[in-house]
This record gives structure tokens, sequence and C-alpha cells, in this order.
């Protein structure tokens, strides 16, 4: 919290903050399927899996007011599975490798197929969970 509050001191009156933290589902998931692959089994693993009500009330409890939310990489999300499945640190996965190459593909070209994809499977499949905040005007000081 203390960061959060941080942050929201040194927003200026009117601006924008987004906080973005690991979906629920997905990241459960790979929790459930490695333990490698978070903290404190992994250097700058995720510690821990906030819900999207509990993100919200923190940026709220520090003087925010939530403005917006969405869910994103919805594409990334199989790729974690199946790494977290073979072994995180596992770099010779043929699976994995292939579907790191389509990523990479995806984000490099962004062909319309796989934007339709990610628009389609974000909202529920969704790595990352964005919630955008801004701090009120009459906060200034």
């Amino acid at each position: 919290m203390a960061a959060l509050s941080e942050l929201a001191r040194v927003l200026k009156p009117g601006g924008t903050l987004g906080a973005t933290v690991p979906s629920w589902f997905p990241e459960k998931i790979n929790w459930m399927l490695s333990d490698e692959y978070h903290a404190p089994f992994v250097v700058g693993g995720h510690v821990r899996i906030y819900s999207g009500t509990e993100l919200k009330a923190k940026l709220r409890a520090a003087g925010l007011r939530v403005v917006g939310q969405h869910r994103a990489h919805g594409l990334h999300s199989p790729y974690w599975w199946l790494r977290c499945a073979v072994g995180p640190a596992r770099e010779d996965n043929r699976m994995v490798n292939a579907y790191k190459k389509f990523l990479e593909w995806d984000i490099i070209s962004k062909p319309k197929v796989t934007q339709v994809a990610e628009q389609v499977l974000a909202p529920v499949l969704g790595k990352s969970y964005v919630v955008y905040s801004m701090k009120p005007v009459d906060n200034a000081k």
C-alpha cells in the first residue's frame, strides 16, 4: 500500500496512473502447474495475485478514482501454461519454443487474425489485468 500511496502522492492532479497485475485465473493456473514459476522460487517471480476488486480498493484507498479496466495478453496465457507444465526454466521444449515464435511473430507483425483472437481471448484469458485511475484535481495541495 505504501508504494501506491507514493505513486498517488507524486501523480499530478488530473494525472492518470495505469496499474497492471497478473490476472487471477491465468496466474492461478501457472501457480498450480509449477512451484518454480512464482516467488520466492524465481527471482522476479510474482509474489501474490490480486483480484480486480482488491486492486481497485487499494487504488481508491490511495486517493485515486478508478476510471477504467481491461485484460490484455490473452494469447500469452497458453504459452505460460505450456512453459509451466514442462518447467519454466526449460528452454528445450519444441512446443514452448514454437509458441514463443508465434508470439514474437504476433508482436512484430500484428496480423489482423491475431488482433481479433486477442480481442476475443483477453477478457477471459488475458494474463494481465490493467486498471486506470486518476488523481482528482481537488486533491491538489
